[in-house]
């Protein structure tokens, strides 16, 4: 854990280590306030306990909460204080590691027991961690990694949904009964690519209704190579389409009918961790936050659409000040295991990054965007410079005069898409509030305070200077990184 002093004070990075075992570990000393922080497991090691600090040269006292009882390490230097019997340490020089605390001196209880400890794999644990890079970039250790995500998931899983709405706003829902060239006008002039949907008959929200709605309705009405009318999406009400695009989807359960997917929803009072779990499990972009007063789920209030942005939000702002107690954050993107890389020669290829050219076809663009499952694709030139930045949500641009009913999405380049969505007199909109960037050595922590933007959803890894793409990092690539999952 860090935290920030004067200017030009030296801290001085010591770990403390409890090798007795027990569930629930924290240490809480007067470099702490006294407030207990989480130690996480050694890798190997189940009932070695560890954590990182950095301190101020001087005295410190500090003691170990197990399992919720107040305990003092016998094999270290202790006192008794105001407090009980404390454990102290006196760092006097600069040093990686306090030596005292990093070769603990374990009791032996007998073999067999849950005291023994295997020293050797706790050194080379220890070692691993403090060793630095041979190459131009540090490198991450399992532990760091194992102490961040445990971190995370301990503030996540103490924190809840109804931390995220805002002290003002408003949250928009449509009717079923709307027809869906209504309902996309809507969310364009709205600057919204999704809204839950409501059903007056059955007295509860439905469904979500976005952008890959209208991509989908676009490609079908459009398959015979003609545009769809003005009428044909006047008489497609939002009920119509759910229920064809649920036989298009060829859900079928075991006796042959159609399975209607259930709305993925929480509840105020579910925490942050159970809400991004359900946002990556189920695919989808946001979670409406309904709260029923009853038990049968009637008289529902949505408050809110959840996002990772807004629960990463939450986690740049509460760690903002001590990113140390998060180790991997502080680490260049290029040294975790995260996003989606362009592979280097000679490396094997790993997941495909979807790239598109300016004189692709608009169809392409849309066929793209739902087979790789991404919200938005890099527009490069033939030196894979990123130009631009098509997404999802830019398909309801096409609402705008009517586009919808006199363009081809075979013929329409998606050059030409990209000058419907900003100004027919344009030519490449080349803008930082369209196209989001990072480099390779940006740290972790960056990367996230960008990402935490509500209008961000991945970020284009590019190279200085010449902004040739070299991968894309997402939202859900650093929850499922945080979270382990």
């Amino acid at each position: 854990m860090d935290y920030e002093h004067e200017s030009g004070m030296v801290l001085i990075p010591t770990r403390f280590v409890w090798p007795y075992g027990g569930r629930d570990v924290y240490i809480s000393g007067s470099f702490t306030g006294w407030t207990p922080w989480p130690m996480t497991p050694v890798e190997g090691c189940p009932t070695v306990f560890q954590t990182i600090c950095s301190l101020p040269q001087g005295y410190h006292q500090f003691k170990f909460v197990v399992d919720g009882e107040w305990r003092h390490d016998e094999h270290q230097p202790f006192i008794s204080s105001n407090i009980g019997i404390v454990n102290t340490i006196l760092l006097t020089r600069e040093s990686e590691y306090h030596p005292a605390l990093l070769s603990p001196q374990v009791p032996h209880s007998g073999p067999g027991t849950s005291m023994d400890v295997d020293n050797v794999a706790l050194q080379h644990v220890i070692r691993s961690s403090a060793g630095a890079s041979n190459g131009p970039f540090p490198t991450m250790s399992d532990t760091d990694l194992v102490m961040s995500q445990h971190r995370v998931a301990v503030f996540l899983s103490s924190h809840m949904a109804y931390e995220l709405l805002p002290e003002s706003g408003k949250v928009l829902a449509l009717d079923v009964d709307l027809p869906v060239k209504q309902a996309f006008h809507i969310l364009h002039e709205q600057g919204i690519s999704m809204a839950p949907l409501w059903d007056f008959s059955k007295g509860k929200f439905v469904g979500v209704l976005s952008a890959l709605d209208f991509i989908l309705i676009m490609r079908e009405l459009g398959s015979h190579g003609s545009s769809p009318t003005e009428e044909e999406l006047e008489t497609h009400t939002i009920s119509a389409w759910k229920e064809a695009k649920l036989y298009m989807n060829n859900r079928i359960d075991g006796r042959g009918s159609a399975v209607s997917r259930q709305l993925v929803h929480a509840g105020p009072d579910d925490s942050l961790k159970l809400v991004a779990l359900k946002i990556l499990q189920n695919g989808v972009a946001t979670v409406p936050i309904i709260h029923s007063p009853s038990e049968d789920a009637s008289n529902q209030h949505l408050l809110y659409l959840a996002s990772l942005s807004g629960i990463l939000k939450c986690i740049c702002r509460f760690f903002k000040n001590s990113t140390s107690l998060l180790p991997v954050l502080q680490l260049p993107i290029c040294a975790i295991p995260v996003g989606t890389w362009l592979p280097k020669i000679g490396e094997p290829k790993g997941r495909p990054l979807a790239l598109l050219r300016p004189s692709a076809s608009l169809s392409t663009a849309l066929n793209l965007l739902i087979q790789a499952q991404v919200s938005s694709i890099p527009i490069v030139d033939d030196n894979d410079s990123l130009l631009d930045i098509y997404s999802r949500s830019d398909i309801t641009s096409l609402t705008k005069d009517k586009l919808y009913t006199h363009i081809n999405l075979e013929e329409t380049t998606i050059h030409q898409a990209l000058q419907y969505r900003d100004d027919p007199f344009s030519t490449y909109g080349y803008t930082s509030q369209r196209c989001h960037m990072c480099l390779r050595s940006d740290p972790l922590y960056k990367v996230m305070e960008r990402l935490s933007k509500p209008e961000v959803r991945r970020l284009v890894i590019v190279e200085a200077g010449s902004k040739r793409v070299e991968g894309v990092i997402s939202l859900s690539d650093v929850f499922r990184l945080l979270l382990g999952t």
